[in-house]
């Protein structure tokens, strides 16, 4: 028994509606009022710059991810030899000493989400544009798992900071942040705003619309 596809039961949005929904709180509201009568947050149907403000956000994000990558996140001195570590490096390392687990964390926290974050957010405008396999449903989750793991992209930077401040022991050793650690942290608070940036009732919009 075949099931209807998804695009041929259309959704009822707030907007075919002729209504107003907050983005913060759902609560649907017949135009007029320009703040949220729960929550206070200001109404507005769509906003028309969430496009512009997503491609400028993840294009600063992808500017800083490279030297993030290129450059020392750490530099490890021992008895007064200084050693520089990337973040790749630094996954490498932590295989050849054995510790498999938080080389995984690390890879995965620093260089797998990242990248999986630059390609959901770069998919996710371009559907609005144009047309895409994945249904509108899928994307929406799609976009609250972005937003989910955006908190999560920032270990590196986390394990970097709590290192530096416990090792300081003169020239015996110590541990300081590289400049990769500033551009990290600078790529991953531009794609979370990017991620933030992005009006999801743009999805179902681009559903709404007929085929050329």
């Amino acid at each position: 028994m075949s099931h209807p596809s998804e695009s041929a039961q259309p959704v009822l949005t707030a907007r075919r509606a002729g209504m107003i929904a907050c983005t913060e709180c759902g609560k649907v509201h017949v135009p007029g009022p320009e703040r949220c009568t729960r929550c206070g947050a200001r109404l507005s149907s769509r906003d028309e710059t969430s496009l512009q403000r997503v491609w400028a956000w993840l294009g600063a994000g992808l500017v800083v991810y490279v030297p993030a990558n290129v450059y020392p996140m750490l530099k490890t001195t021992l008895l007064g030899k200084t050693t520089n570590s990337t973040i790749f490096g630094g996954v490498v390392d932590l295989v050849h000493h054995g510790s498999y687990g938080i080389a995984g964390i690390v890879f995965f926290a620093s260089i797998m989400i990242p990248v999986a974050k630059f390609i959901a957010i770069a998919y996710l405008a371009l559907s609005v544009t144009h047309r895409v396999k994945l249904s509108p449903g899928k994307r929406q989750h799609l976009y609250e798992v972005v937003e989910f793991v955006g908190r999560w992209s920032m270990i590196d930077v986390f394990v970097v900071a709590i290192l530096a401040s416990l090792v300081q022991l003169d020239f015996a050793a110590a541990i300081n942040p590289g400049i990769a650690a500033i551009s990290f942290a600078l790529s991953v608070a531009f794609t979370m705003l990017s991620a933030q940036s992005f009006d999801p009732r743009l999805i179902w919009d681009a559903s709404e619309e007929p085929e050329q």
